[in-house]
């Protein structure tokens, strides 16, 4: 039997919704990367050129500190959740994934959005983990249901 992580960073609570049904859905731990400094309205306002969101869009190359950083230590198969943000993670997720060793691994992602419906695949990710058994991912709205993150899962091999 395979060890299964779910870990997720979440804004506004949509991810973590989907995260615990996912990992109750597939018997997975779970575990939560927590940014340094937690997010506010103010950062996730997309329509503020100053805001944390629309800086971390500006600047790929920007790597924030993290509070919480889940190990993978134990596990073959990890489940990777954010929100999109301009169709990609939020940079913390990168931070996240340069720190940790992935040979061996099988990574999907998982993503949510009310609007963005690109980069859910977590193709734009795979450069922080190159070492990944990638596996291609998807995005799936707040009230996903265990059944249908089930089946996903089940349909990935995973």
């Amino acid at each position: 039997m395979t060890n299964k992580l779910v870990v997720y960073i979440t804004g506004t609570g949509n991810t973590r919704r989907v995260a615990e049904h996912l990992a109750d859905a597939i018997g997975a731990d779970l575990r939560e990367i927590v940014p340094d400094q937690p997010f506010t309205d103010a950062d996730l306002d997309w329509t503020n050129p100053n805001s944390r969101s629309s800086k971390q869009h500006a600047d790929r190359s920007m790597r924030p500190a993290l509070a919480e950083d889940p190990s993978i230590d134990g596990y073959d198969e990890i489940f990777l959740g954010y929100p999109l943000w301009w169709d990609t993670a939020p940079r913390e997720v990168r931070t996240w994934l340069e720190a940790h060793d992935f040979a061996g691994k099988k990574l999907t992602t998982f993503a949510t959005s009310s609007s963005s419906t690109r980069g859910a695949l977590g193709e734009q990710l795979h450069d922080s983990a190159p070492d990944a058994q990638w596996i291609d991912g998807r995005r799936f709205d707040v009230d996903a249901s265990e059944d249908e993150l089930r089946v996903w899962a089940q349909s990935l091999g995973m």
